[in-house]
């Protein structure tokens, strides 16, 4: 597995946490409550903060984890260098070409949601789920363009 399909695999198991999150706290709220607004916008602050710290300290982490195993695999202290080239751009920007068409198509829910008589709140979090999950399938793409050879 090279360098750049670990560092998705953390991406994405960060991203799947916090949709897991989102979604357990959703339905909590909704049927304790209902959608109140106080509620839905600090869960949305919470998801926010969390997919923001937790990617940066998960690629951290990564990034610190992989030198130690370079270093213990190859017995020096010479450090390993982490390239990205044409290749893996292009698949970076594949993975956010399906990121913003999935997000795309969320943020079309959304609004057929809110056009068919569903309260704003309803399509607020609508839109928080299309965005987490454009990420979470922009991840898979990638890694599957990564597993293909592309």
């Amino acid at each position: 597995m090279s360098y750049q399909e670990k560092n998705i695999t953390v991406a994405l198991a960060s991203q799947l946490l916090i949709l897991g999150y989102y979604l357990f706290s959703l339905f909590q709220m909704y049927r304790g409550d209902g959608l109140v607004s106080t509620k839905v916008f600090s869960l949305w602050a919470v998801v926010i903060v969390a997919a923001i710290i937790v990617n940066i300290i998960g690629s951290i982490l990564t990034n610190i984890l992989l030198s130690i195993v370079h270093a213990i695999k190859t017995r020096s202290e010479q450090e390993e260098r982490f390239i990205e080239d044409e290749r893996d751009q292009l698949i970076g920007l594949k993975g956010n070409k399906v990121s913003y068409i999935v997000f795309s198509l969320g943020v079309l829910a959304s609004m057929l949601a809110f056009a068919f008589g569903q309260p704003p709140l309803v399509m607020f979090c609508l839109l928080i789920f299309s965005s987490i999950l454009a990420e979470i399938i922009g991840d898979l793409s990638q890694l599957y363009l990564y597993r293909k050879g592309f």
